[in-house]
């Protein structure tokens, strides 16, 4: 039975996924910061026809790379583009692209979900997968009014990620008995190469590490002078906020910029102080740009808006804002809202712990100890890893 699960294709994962959005490499920041605002998506293809880019297909245009928000905020961070993010934004979108090859890759829709697992473990991010459906009438009608959907030769793309992969296997789960029920700890999957920064740093300090933690689908996490987990500073959730937040990992600490990003916006005394700092740089453009996003409604911080003890089936019970230190016994605990640092135990399931993380729409779960002291990290690619140790007798 597990064979013949490995053995799906691709296109079975496919099924329901929405069409790529997509920008040409020749668009600018602004172009990939409108289609980013503007669908409702997280992330949005770049996509090539130069052969010299894309590499030796023919005809074909290829996607060179994703772009996410925090790629963007992270471009921003700079104290010059910080002084004039609209000259920043006049740039091409390549400059927001990883100098990393092979996170994206083309497979075919009768690629085995086997392969696809070990491009994932190999370093794959994203799996560009065609979708095998005819377009229609009203689908090409829909095309011309939607311009940044990704249509070549008649055919449609559409992602397929780590959790796309792991859903899949979760939904049977049952023919892997008994390995989803060891735990995390028996199974040598708890990796202690992780990213932090204490809580009272400066955020400007963990860019390079929110870049890295966006590059390996992770996280950063803000740790007291004890080691004590208190929260994250998630690309999960900067993606999900607008581009002025560049300003405030500039100018707060860590355990401010977690509270900047928490659930519902940033508090007003926290813009103050962004304000003032900007000002005291002559990070005159950014602050100008911020002043306008405020007043237009325009940061987004988006928390789940369902209920975790309903998503997850398991109590939940959040710590108190950052500046409390209080310790939560409850391994499902999102630590600050909006920082989603979500923890378990070595001695949590595997099963167990993949649903904490697809509860989440998380890559990956702090491992911590009964007193909340850090002891690694739990990724999807770890988890796939097992899994495909699992079909090495047989593949």
């Amino acid at each position: 039975m597990a064979v013949r699960l490995f053995s799906h294709e691709l296109s079975d994962l496919c099924l329901g996924k929405p069409a790529l959005r997509s920008l040409s490499i020749t668009s600018t920041v602004a172009d990939a910061l409108e289609v980013l605002k503007t669908s409702g998506d997280n992330s949005v293809s770049v996509w090539s026809c130069d052969r010299e880019v894309a590499g030796d297909y023919g005809d074909d245009c290829r996607c060179v790379g994703r772009v996410c928000m925090v790629d963007l905020i992270c471009y921003l961070c700079k104290d010059e583009k910080l002084a004039s993010p609209s000259l920043a934004l006049k740039e091409p979108v390549s400059v927001l692209l990883p100098k990393i090859h092979g996170l994206v890759l083309h497979v075919e829709p009768s690629c085995s979900l086997l392969h696809a697992i070990d491009l994932i473990v190999g370093g794959a991010q994203n799996l560009v997968v065609p979708i095998k459906t005819e377009l229609g009438n009203k689908r090409k009608q829909h095309q011309k009014q939607s311009p940044t959907v990704t249509i070549h030769k008649g055919r449609e793309f559409c992602w397929l990620t780590q959790e796309d992969i792991i859903r899949f296997l979760l939904s049977f789960i049952g023919l892997f008995s008994p390995i989803p029920a060891f735990s995390i700890g028996t199974l040598g999957i708890i990796s202690s190469e992780i990213l932090t920064i204490e809580y009272h740093s400066p955020a400007s300090a963990a860019i390079g590490a929110i870049s890295r933690a966006l590059m390996d689908q992770t996280s950063v996490a803000v740790v007291d002078s004890e080691g004590t987990l208190v929260g994250e500073i998630s690309p999960f959730t900067l993606a999900c906020c607008d581009e002025t937040v560049a300003a405030a990992i500039k100018t707060l600490s860590s355990g401010d910029l977690m509270a900047y990003i928490d659930c519902g916006g940033p508090p007003k005394d926290l813009v103050r102080v962004v304000s003032a700092r900007l000002k005291e740089r002559n990070l005159n453009g950014m602050l100008e740009h911020l002043t306008t996003s405020l007043s237009c409604g325009g940061f987004s911080s988006s928390s789940s808006s369902w209920s975790d003890e309903e998503s997850t089936g398991v109590q939940v019970s959040p710590l108190p804002r950052s500046l409390r230190h209080s310790r939560s016994m409850s391994y499902s605990a999102r630590m600050v809202r909006g920082a989603e640092a979500i923890v378990c135990h070595p001695k949590s399931s595997l099963v167990a712990v993949m649903i904490q993380a697809i509860s989440h729409r998380v890559n990956y779960v702090w491992v911590i100890e009964d007193d909340c002291s850090l002891v690694g990290i739990v990724t999807f690619s770890d988890m796939l890893k097992v899994f495909r140790e699992h079909m090495e007798p047989i593949a």
